[in-house]
């Protein structure tokens, strides 16, 4: 299939595929799931582009989508990209303070909102910076302020455009679009500092469908796939586009909290996301199986055996499955395996990639195990999403995956730093051209500011370099690569590793709360509320020995010696983590110095 520009990209779908389903929706009020037509999503597509015209939102200009994951957000994008106007997306979950630094970077004057939260706190926006001129309301259920007199909700904003010399003014813009034009910027989390915009061009985008299709034939028009991401993660972004290249049904999944839900009713063939989530499934079904009886979980674990002798020592390797073993595989697929992948609503799954954040090998080989089509990469927003990831057979359990198809990788000699160079390479950030000279090595690479590894085409993730710890003693430390190894474990929830400059490693920990009440009436320790959990000289004692379980392969000066257990968790509204989850490890230092300190005192 043709990889149209985005301009017209929709148009085209909409000849090949009519009626056929391209979007998939929740309503809120009923629970029912809506279907949008090819048809439907290129009309509603162009009397947006319209309305935009209309409105005198100008070729070039930048205009704001700050909401949760909902089928208006790709409207905007794609009608956007008729009118070659800039679609900037925000995390639903941003502050004003975030919003107003991307609307005054960015120089935006339109902002499409979705629910209240979003409506608020961009009039508050609205109110401090005199750029911003308007707000488009998403969820006509938002009840907009008194004193508001310059927003309009989509629906009715969308009729504005609906006259002939509208439709005229985006045809042309339509023509003239061409690949090296702005497709959009994506703002960076700013774990390290203010937060830079990542231009993306078209053909960015273009040649990341292009070498998708390349390496996952397996992307095809009879897939369903997820969104369950933001779609302001490049991650979510970049796969929702190459699913909508393919002409994949998309199921816009709207409320985070109901993902569950939605895969049993939607039963997706496809979805990306984060090592989190499958952390908890991982984490979940050890659980379930540790409540069965002895015998059941005998059987249960010599399935999983099975399942690794299967997809790992033979199908990955490329080697002929004896019969005795593809019999035996085949009996515990039917009987465990495909009723643990419907109650998860998985059980359709071809392609499940993930990246994101470290995954670690635990769950990657459990998962493999049990029939879980994932897929683990790595990618950057600057790189509009994937550098590379491992294929379906033939990968290497440890590493991030082979390189994509054409895009050039090395290892920088003097730091081991990940350098990439090609066609989905970002050409710089918005208006930073100190942070371009920085970002660039003279012979054009871009520095991913990640130390790894590459054998071959197999490239190897070591640690964010930026996070590498240097402890008193003159030993380097790689804190994520410690969190990953504590973070499978079902009584911690978050940790933060703690050791530059220090003598030895500590680190503050958020144990899994419902866990630990579990726990505590099992074992009749006494608490009223989680501040007294995480005081309990028994809970130290149960945390105590699942870290030393956990790092018991650590070299000594790893490992973690002292701890501190957190009543709260790190959260996003207290900053302490970025929008795509990460940790804020300077916020959350300077926030708990005293506690560091005091695990330092002899």
């Amino acid at each position: 299939m043709n990889s149209f520009h985005f301009a017209e990209l929709i148009h085209q779908q909409a000849k090949v595929y009519e009626t056929r389903t391209a979007l998939k929706y929740c309503n809120e009020e009923t629970g029912i799931w809506k279907k949008i037509s090819w048809r439907e999503f290129s009309d509603l597509v162009m009397l947006t582009a319209k309305a935009m015209a209309e409105f005198g939102i100008m070729e070039y200009e930048n205009i704001g989508v700050y909401a949760q994951n909902m089928p208006q957000c790709l409207i905007t994008d794609f009608a956007a990209f008729a009118n070659r106007a800039v679609p900037v997306p925000m995390y639903a979950t941003s502050s004003p303070a975030q919003v107003e630094y991307i609307v005054n970077d960015a120089e935006i004057s339109t902002i499409f909102v979705g629910e209240q939260l979003q409506y608020n706190n961009a009039f508050i926006v609205h109110k401090n910076s005199p750029g911003l001129k308007r707000l488009i309301v998403f969820d006509t259920k938002v009840r907009l302020y008194p004193e508001d007199k310059t927003s309009v909700y989509f629906d009715d904003f969308v009729c504005l455009g609906d006259n002939a010399h509208a439709d005229t003014k985006v045809k042309i813009r339509m023509k003239a679009a061409i690949p090296e034009d702005i497709a959009t910027i994506i703002y960076t989390s700013g774990t390290t500092g203010d937060s830079k915009g990542v231009v993306l061009c078209h053909s960015n985008f273009l040649e990341a469908i292009r070498i998708h299709g390349i390496r996952l034939p397996v992307i095809t028009d009879k897939q369903t796939s997820m969104c369950f991401l933001p779609l302001t993660h490049i991650f979510e972004k970049a796969w929702t586009y190459v699913c909508l290249c393919k002409g994949v049904t998309v199921a816009i999944n709207r409320d985070s909290k109901r993902i569950q839900q939605a895969l049993t009713e939607i039963h997706p063939t496809m979805m990306c996301n984060v090592p989190r989530f499958w952390e908890k499934v991982y984490t979940g079904v050890h659980d379930k199986i540790s409540e069965y009886p002895p015998f059941l979980q005998k059987i249960a674990w010599r399935a999983v055996k099975t399942g690794y002798m299967h997809n790992m020592e033979y199908k990955n390797k490329g080697l002929k499955v004896p019969l005795w073993l593809k019999l035996k595989f085949g009996f515990y697929d039917r009987i465990i395996f495909t009723k643990l992948k419907k109650v998860l609503g998985v059980e359709r799954g071809v392609l499940f990639p993930v990246a994101g954040a470290p995954l670690s090998d635990e769950v990657n080989v459990f998962l493999q195990s049990v029939n879980i089509p994932i897929a683990y990469g790595y990618g950057l927003s600057e790189t509009t999403a994937t550098v590379s990831f491992c294929p379906r057979e033939s990968f290497t359990i440890g590493s991030i995956g082979v390189v994509m198809p054409d895009l050039q990788v090395k290892i920088d000699e003097k730091n081991q730093e990940i350098l990439v160079k090609g066609k989905t390479v970002t050409p710089g950030y918005y208006k930073r051209p100190e942070a371009d000279s920085l970002a660039f090595t003279e012979d054009g690479f871009f520095r991913t500011g990640d130390a790894g590894r590459l054998d071959g085409d197999v490239l190897y993730f070591t640690e964010r370099i930026k996070d590498l710890y240097k402890t008193s003693n003159g030993k380097y430390i790689a804190p994520q690569a410690i969190e990953m190894l504590m973070s499978n474990d079902k009584f911690i929830s978050q940790i933060a590793v703690v050791g530059d400059q220090r003598k030895f490693v500590g680190a503050l920990i958020v144990p899994d709360f419902d866990m630990l009440r579990v726990y505590a009436s099992q074992k009749g320790i006494p608490f009223t509320d989680d501040e007294d959990l995480v005081k309990s000289p028994d809970i130290f004692r149960l945390i105590e020995a699942r870290v030393e379980e956990r790092q018991k392969d650590l070299a000594s000066y790893e490992k973690i010696k002292r701890f501190i257990l957190l009543p709260f968790p790190f959260s996003l509204e207290n900053m302490e983590l970025t929008d795509t989850l990460k940790l804020r490890r300077r916020v959350i230092f300077e926030k708990y110095a005293g506690l560091i300190e005091s695990m330092y005192k002899e």
